[in-house]
């Protein structure tokens, strides 16, 4: 029997075959996925001395501690990888264009928070600066392993989104297809900014729009303090196919 690494890699390869940037796999296809990732366990990518690394860090100062990066596998259609969190470790809020991505805690605790353009603004809204743009809140949570698979589409499901570990921990991610700078797929990181709903003559909003789970967000560059540190994948070797 293969391994569930081999698994994954197998299926990644049907499920992205398309390719294309924008491509969302059907229905069957992202649940046929989301099964094997839901019997995937720490274990299985033999993360056991990473585990123990995590849980001796601590952080410096006042700067979240460095994430460490395992990169399993890559070619134009996907790629797998894990990145692994000390407690305070963060990945700021940033982008996946035209991707589809599966996410699954390994172990520990996160909070997840996530949020989608709203393409229609209405026009009742006076936009606070330039630059600026509406986005809604799609997860705001404390999530722990085992949890269901977080998935997110090119223009649904949370396509910005940023992880902070509550406890050391171990995210999964399948990106289909994934970052490409020739492609024009670049990671793109964002300000997050209260929503305060104020009406495009300066008086407040009557109830048409609820301030409730919204946000302004603005590019910004790659945070400073978001380091990222390589490691070397352990587990079972993939057999390309």
């Amino acid at each position: 029997m293969a391994n569930m690494v081999q698994r994954l890699y197998e299926t990644c390869k049907d499920v992205f075959k398309n390719g294309e940037s924008g491509y969302v796999p059907p229905p069957a296809d992202i649940q046929r996925l989301t099964a094997v990732l839901d019997g995937l366990n720490a274990e299985d990518m033999n993360l056991t001395s990473i585990m123990r690394v995590l849980r001796r860090r601590r952080s410096r100062q006042h700067d979240p501690p460095a994430v460490i990066y395992i990169h399993i596998y890559e070619c134009d259609q996907f790629s797998i990888g894990i990145f692994c969190l000390p407690a305070c470790g963060v990945i700021p809020l940033h982008d996946h264009p035209g991707m589809t991505v599966l996410s699954k805690l390994l172990f520990g605790s996160m909070h997840l928070q996530s949020f989608d353009w709203v393409e229609i603004m209405p026009s009742s809204i006076k936009q606070p600066q330039p630059g600026r743009r509406l986005a809604k809140v799609k997860v705001d949570a404390d999530l722990s392993a085992p949890c269901d698979v977080s998935v997110l589409f090119p223009a649904a499901g949370g396509n910005m989104h940023c992880f902070r570990a509550l406890t050391p921990c171990a995210i999964l991610d399948v990106l289909g297809p994934p970052y490409s700078q020739a492609q024009a797929r670049n990671c793109t990181y964002y300000h997050h900014f209260p929503f305060t709903p104020f009406s495009s003559d300066g008086g407040e909003l009557n109830g048409d729009v609820d301030g409730e789970g919204y946000a302004w967000l603005e590019e910004r560059a790659k945070p400073e303090s978001f380091i990222v540190a390589a490691a070397p994948y352990s587990g079972p070797t993939i057999l390309e196919r």
